[in-house]
């Protein structure tokens, strides 16, 4: 890709952006620098959409048409897939805890914890479900899988299993039955002893004689449970309503006609009383009964048994009646349970092909893993645990291990345990892995990528900044690779010029009109005083006032602080008693003494705070942008304004004209303890300490903060002091 086009309408904030990048003879990198609250941030997020093929819209005026078009040289739209967009930092990325250690690529890792996140709220909702269908108090998914599976977690295991038989189960016949009741750690032992089986295997052949003999029940098609069964059914669809009626065996065998529910309730009830009444059967519930009378536990379950005495023979096969009783709580709640037996079978299929593709990234992981230990300083290291376990097919995934280091001292330690103990520049060194791997991917892969990366390097300590940048300087070298490195810091954006990770005459600053956003060719991001200001002293008035700051600390350096050049400088940007009387003719002279440069400004006799002044005004309306002249300009207006305010107010001399140090600082501590100006007043004044960089006058080769700092608040600052009035 030779050209890149970018045409963006109503994109995340940003009104309208049209770019062009050309990409040629080696140059796969472009950087732009937006200050604060310019583009940047919009620019990565609509990029991020086109990377995941998403729409984009303006979130805060969604009814507003949105136009995004990415074009290669040949007018063709990108591919979602040829875009990656890395974020400084992107808590995504990062491992949730269900994968917390799992060496996957960015999106197998997010579908892998999704499918796990969807699978998981399947179950908790069958879980709840059961649980308040058994009324149990225990761990349902314990439970279910040591009653099926015998094992503690085997839950889906035995979900799956039990797929063919609760397809086929036509009813839930121990829907109702309390499990907590029936199977209970003070219970379950007792019913297992050999006593109690006897006497239970007693009352069940006892019970089946008694069957045998009914009129009415067979132990075999028509017992208790069956009978309530039927007399519901044929009440609840209205087969008596109807004047139908039904034969029973009677008396002699002689069929007895019944007519009604009530009449068939009637005649069942008295056949099982006849048979709960059988002198026999009673001696041989006693048996039973005696042994579970020990402890509330086991009378609470003998008095449900006394009631539901048809649930006795169950107990004869304890482990089957168990499995029978979940069976009818699943039964009850199928479509649950059938939601989740799917979800699992999809889940497993697919993470299955997930793992084969991590299995065989394993070893682009392990290079990765290697790169990252090398290059970023951080207390720990990095080293794939299981590796051996992953070569010998033990295990399907890389997993992640961190060795703390403290001095000689090493230990491992857990990723929760090691994210409480590391700065946050540490932990996005860690997110730095996951960048490592997309990018180390592609590389190997030759696949042609678009990476978009917003201010990577930020909030990072020096040692690994610069790693970061060396990194990005590999990456703007591989052929296959273009590179859009957006960034609020001025710092970082001259590094990567100056590292020739970016060529000069691809480097951009963003300006931010009313209506769109402009991408111009950078100036000054090699020394903006050498190579611009200085170049256009006497010709272009804002550049003059600017480099009022940078020639007085050349003469700190060269002359001293007590040089008369210096003082009068110093006079420039702190209000004393000779700052009105400086004239041109007097700047020009210091200037051309410094450089040996010969020149003048056209009015020679003009007052040079006039000019700042004048120039500070014109900064009030200039676009937006890194405009480096017009805030360091503002910055000496609105110190000289605001100083110039208080040394009227104090009207004291003695003590205004022999401030030796800190002269802001020292004007306003006085103005506030004499009782000077209004709240508000002092509200302002307060804003000139804090936001007036000092590197206006400290050291002036240093950029930073003012350059990062946003035109509003000093534009706001400015219109602000230019309130408080001038001198009488």
């Amino acid at each position: 890709m030779n050209r890149l086009g970018i045409e963006l309408r109503n994109c995340h904030g940003i009104r309208e952006l049209d770019a062009s990048f050309e990409f040629k003879n080696g140059g796969n990198s472009i950087a732009v620098y937006a200050p604060n609250g310019t583009m940047k941030t919009s620019l990565a997020r609509t990029l991020a959409d086109l990377a995941r093929g998403v729409e984009t819209q303006d979130r805060m005026f969604p009814e507003r048409a949105t136009i995004r078009r990415v074009v290669d040289h040949d007018g063709n739209e990108l591919d979602s897939g040829d875009v990656v967009v890395v974020l400084s930092y992107d808590e995504e990325l990062g491992p949730t805890e269900s994968t917390s250690t799992l060496l996957v690529n960015t999106e197998l890792r997010k579908e892998y914890e999704a499918l796990q996140l969807a699978l998981l709220s399947a179950r908790d909702e069958l879980i709840v479900a059961l649980r308040e269908q058994s009324g149990t108090k225990e761990d349902v998914v314990s439970v279910v899988s040591r009653v099926f599976t015998q094992q503690e977690n085997s839950f889906f295991t035995a979900l799956v299993r039990l797929s063919y038989e609760i397809g086929h189960q036509d009813a839930a016949p121990f829907a109702d039955v309390p499990y907590d009741v029936l199977f209970n750690s003070k219970v379950q032992p007792i019913l297992r002893t050999p006593a109690i089986q006897l006497a239970l295997a007693e009352y069940v052949t006892r019970l089946n004689e008694l069957l045998d003999e009914s009129l009415f029940f067979s132990r075999d098609s028509f017992n208790f449970y069956n009978a309530a069964n039927v007399t519901k059914s044929l009440g609840d669809n209205g087969f008596f309503a109807a004047h139908h009626s039904i034969l029973l065996h009677g008396d002699g065998g002689s069929p007895q006609e019944v007519t009604s529910k009530a009449e068939l309730d009637a005649l069942i009830a008295a056949e099982k009383q006849r048979i709960a009444d059988d002198g026999a059967l009673r001696k041989k519930l006693e048996a039973v009964e005696k042994a579970l009378n020990k402890n509330a536990d086991t009378r609470a379950f003998f008095n449900y048994i006394a009631k539901r005495d048809d649930l006795l023979p169950e107990f004869t096969n304890i482990d089957l009646f168990e499995q029978n009783l979940w069976k009818s709580y699943i039964k009850t709640h199928e479509a649950l349970y059938e939601r989740v037996v799917e979800c699992f079978k999809a889940s497993e299929e697919r993470k299955k092909e997930i793992e084969r593709q991590a299995a065989a990234e394993s070893t682009q992981w392990e290079r990765v893993i290697d790169i990252f230990n090398d290059r970023f300083f951080v207390p720990f290291r990095l080293a794939a645990t299981n590796r051996d376990r992953v070569v010998l097919g033990q295990e399907k995934l890389l997993k992640l291990g961190f060795e703390f280091e403290d001095g000689t001292e090493r230990t491992a330690v857990e990723r929760g345990d090691l994210l409480e103990v590391l700065s946050n520049g540490e932990k996005k060194a860690l997110y730095i892995l996951n960048v490592l791997f997309e990018v180390e991917t592609r590389k190997s892969s030759g696949r042609a990528t678009l990476f978009v990366i917003d201010d990577l390097a930020d909030s990072f300590d020096y040692k690994n900044k610069y790693a970061i940048i060396q990194y990005l300087k590999e990456m703007s070298e591989e052929p296959d690779f273009r590179l859009i490195l957006l960034t609020h810091n001025f710092d970082f954006f001259r590094t990567l010029e100056s590292r020739a990770v970016v060529g000069y005459d691809r480097c951009f600053m963003a300006q931010k009109g009313e209506s769109k956003v402009v991408l111009s060719k950078a100036v000054g991001v090699r020394n903006p005083f050498i190579k611009d200001f200085k170049l256009r002293f006497f010709e272009d008035g804002m550049k003059r006032a600017a480099c009022i700051p940078f020639i007085r600390n050349i003469l700190e350096y060269t002359k001293g602080e007590t040089d008369a050049e210096y003082l009068q400088l110093t006079s420039l940007l702190h209000w004393k008693s000779d700052t009105a009387a400086i004239t041109h003719q007097q700047l020009d002279s210091i200037f051309s003494n410094t450089f040996a440069s010969a020149g003048s400004w056209p009015v020679p006799g003009d007052s040079v705070v006039n000019l700042v002044i004048e120039q500070a005004d014109l900064a009030l309306t200039a676009d937006e942008g890194a405009n480096f002249e017009n805030k360091i300009v503002m910055s000496i207006a609105i110190r000289l304004l605001s100083e110039r305010h208080m040394v009227t107010e104090l009207a004291d001399s003695n003590f205004t004209d022999n401030i030796q140090a800190n002269q802001t600082q020292a004007l306003f501590k006085a103005y506030k303890n004499r009782g000077h100006g209004n709240a508000d007043t002092r509200d302002v004044l307060d804003s000139v300490v804090l936001m007036t960089p000092e590197n206006i006058h400290v050291n002036s080769f240093m950029y930073e903060p003012i350059i990062d700092m946003s035109d509003a608040h000093l534009r706001r600052l400015y219109t602000d002091v230019k309130k408080l009035g001038s001198p009488a």
